[in-house]
This record gives C-alpha cells, structure tokens and sequence, in this order.
C-alpha cells in the first residue's frame, strides 16, 4: 500500500504519515529547560493501556474503581464496540493531573503513549495473517523544540531507554484483542453488552476481574491449575502482571471461541441443561401466551 501524500491528507495531522522500523534515527531530546517543557502535558489526549492503569494504580495506592473514576475516562474505540480508556485531565482545564512545573509527578509509572512520544506505535495486521506487526511513525507537532535538539538515536535504542520495551510486552495481548475485533468487523457482529462489560472488567477493573477469577462460580467452570490460580490471586506486580496476561486468554476465549483454559465437564454440561431447560421454559410460555391470545379471539367471535 502506497503512503499518502501530507498534502492529500483531509486533516492537519501531527503524525507524519511513513511507517517506519525500529532502526530508523530520529533526533530528539526532551528536557527540563528546553522553551516547550510542559507544553505536551498542558492539552493531553492520552489513551491508557490496560498495563498503565495497572502501573498508575500502583503508584498511587489506589484500588482500580478508585483509580477509573478519579483520573479515567471511557470512550468507544468504535461505534456501538469495545470500550477504551483515556487519562482524564484536570477539572475545567486540558491539563494533565500529573503535571508539575518540575515535570511528570509519575514519570517512573507514565503510560505508555507518553514513553513514545514523539514516536507512535503503529500495530499492524494483515487479513491473512494471524500475528500483528508492530510499525512506527514519527510525530512532529508545532509547539514540540525537541527535535531541533543535537542528539541522534535509532527508535529501538529510544524505547529501551524509555522504558517502553516492558509495557509493549505487558500491553501485547490487549492489542492483539483490540485488533482483532476490529479486523473481524461484521463477522463477529456488534457485541452484546455483556460482552463489553466483560471486556471493560478485564482489561481495566483489575481488582474486580480478581474477585471475580477467584469467585465459587468461576473455580466450578474453569479448570486452572491450582499454582497458576494462586499466582495470579496476590498484590504484588508480578501477580497483577500474570492476572491481567490471564485475562487477555479469557477474552479470547468468551469473546473469539480460542480455547485455552480448560473447562470443568460436569460444569459444562449443567450449563448446557440450564440452557435446554430454559430455552424449553421459553417455548412453553409463548405457546401458553398463543393459545390464550387464540382462547379471546373465539369467545369474542362466538359472542
């Protein structure tokens, strides 16, 4: 596929529009002192990852219903599809909550869009294909003096210095799901709203999703591995980081039919007779209803 001309393009964008690998150079440098500090945290658009919520949540000691409703807010990814997150900027204003004039309060545990910058992850997938592809392109915005700066390094070397090589591994499975929602498109069909409910509990309600994998009805279906089950049931990173990959496994199979976490059979077959009987119960009820609807329609022509 070509690559559009700038000029084409129906929007003023600050990406410019060349997919790019990892041994590209880039000059820039972001610095306390330099004219433009603060001025990308002043007006945020920031999406979160589910890993940076885990991250940020951590840091402020805060459970994740906690964290969602103080510094997130939801928004369609799609129409009527799965929901996403983005950082919430400060009351009446387009601030990051974050800033200070010293810089990122949080910088150890930033999200992951603002490690990039002035890079964009790009996550590719072609139809034939079953793995994503990861792309980046660079970000030249107006305001930004970084790129004028004497310093010259290849993408790669820039994520491994900003730390962003852990957060692409941790946030690789959300991608994958997000992507391949999108690219199956009306042969999945809109999801039902249990379905994004359980997409948003997962992904970004870490706390609850824990309650829940941990809950009697979840062990009574699901045939985890007692050391995996516990592993994932603690407070530490690790834990949280092997919960939230777990999730992504879940998701995938509630949500795409790729079964990997075994099922109780006893359990699934009392599913499955639940289902027959209430499906019967259904047909039994509507048939009563007709034959009421059908019992009025002849007193009234008797009559």
């Amino acid at each position: 596929m070509s690559t559009p001309d700038i000029k084409d393009l129906p929007f003023d964008s600050p990406v410019v529009p060349e997919m790019v690998d990892g041994a590209k150079r880039i000059q820039f440098c972001c610095r306390k002192g330099i004219a433009c500090w603060n001025a990308c945290c002043s007006n945020i658009d920031i999406s979160l990852t589910p890993y940076d919520i885990l991250r940020l949540k951590r840091r402020l000691g805060l459970a994740s219903a906690q964290f969602l409703q103080q510094y997130a807010v939801p928004y369609e990814m799609e129409k009527d599809g799965i929901a996403g997150v983005k950082l919430k900027p400060a009351a009446g204003g387009t601030a990051c909550q974050f800033m200070t004039p010293d810089g990122c309060s949080v910088y150890a545990d930033r999200p992951t869009a603002c490690r990039y910058y002035p890079v964009a992850l790009l996550s590719l997938r072609k139809q034939d294909e079953y793995v994503d592809r990861n792309a980046y392109a660079l970000v030249k915005e107006n305001h930004c003096l970084g790129h004028a700066e004497p310093r010259s390094l290849r993408i790669d070397d820039y994520r491994r210095e900003q730390g962003v090589v852990e957060y692409d591994e941790q946030g690789r499975g959300w991608r994958q799901l997000v992507l391949k929602k999108k690219s199956s498109g009306p042969t999945v069909g809109k999801p039902s709203v249990k379905s994004r409910q359980l997409f948003f509990m997962t992904c970004y309600d870490l706390d609850t999703f824990r309650a829940f994998v941990d809950s009697g009805p979840f062990k009574e279906l699901y045939d985890v591995p007692q050391a995996e089950h516990l592993a994932m049931l603690g407070d530490t990173l690790e834990a949280e980081q092997s919960l939230l990959q777990f999730g992504y496994r879940f998701l995938r199979q509630t949500l795409f039919g790729e079964e990997t976490i075994a099922l109780h059979q006893a359990a699934v077959d009392k599913r499955r007779q639940h289902v027959r009987e209430k499906a019967l119960k259904a047909e039994r009820e509507a048939a009563e209803k007709m034959a009421r609807e059908e019992d009025a329609e002849d007193e009234g022509f008797d009559d």
